[in-house]
């Protein structure tokens, strides 16, 4: 019986010219690099292994290079209105850029004072950072201006945490005071 054969990506770590990584090596890397979102250097590494002899191995590094180059392009959001801003604020909470988040809901409130729905992600928001004195105010605006805002608090997962905690209770369930 024969020994099999070693397959090309077997190879030793580095070219014989140069002790450059082979192109294999360097996608391989660029992947791992890519998958834990680290695009500039994925993309370095993208670009050796383009260069490389293998067609297979350098098509694949070009589409990744591709992906990597839309990911590292700088999106430049264009906000007129307080929805705009009220509407990229709540996003920013789904992804929990809760700074960034905060930024666009204040900027909406200042735009539309009397938009309880602002005040309910503002204090969402707030409530989520730890800023839970403004997340109280908050909150408590965002419930005069729409009674039913107490409701959606009361079932909103984000909110559960803070619903047993004063002044919150107070403000999501004022019945149970008198209990």
């Amino acid at each position: 019986m024969s020994k099999p054969q070693a397959s090309k990506a077997n190879h030793s770590e580095t070219s014989a010219t140069g002790g450059q990584p082979n192109q294999l090596t360097s996608f391989e890397a660029g992947m791992k690099l890519f998958h834990a979102r680290q695009f500039q250097e994925a993309r370095d590494l993208f670009v050796l292994a383009v260069r490389g002899p293998e067609r297979d191995v350098a098509n694949r590094a070009q589409l990744h290079l591709a992906m990597c180059d839309r990911r590292l392009q700088q999106v430049i959001v264009s906000l007129g209105s307080a929805d705009d801003y009220y509407n990229y604020g709540v996003a920013l909470i789904n992804l929990r850029n809760l700074p960034e988040a905060r930024t666009h809901l204040e900027k909406a409130l200042e735009m539309s004072p009397g938009a309880d729905h602002v005040h309910y992600a503002l204090a969402l928001a707030q409530a989520l950072a730890g800023d839970l004195g403004n997340a109280q105010q908050n909150l408590k605006r965002a419930i005069e201006l729409e009674p039913r805002n107490r409701l959606i608090a009361r079932q909103d997962a984000d909110f559960a945490p803070l619903a047993s905690h004063p002044p919150f209770d107070a403000i999501i369930y004022p019945e149970k005071k008198n209990w």
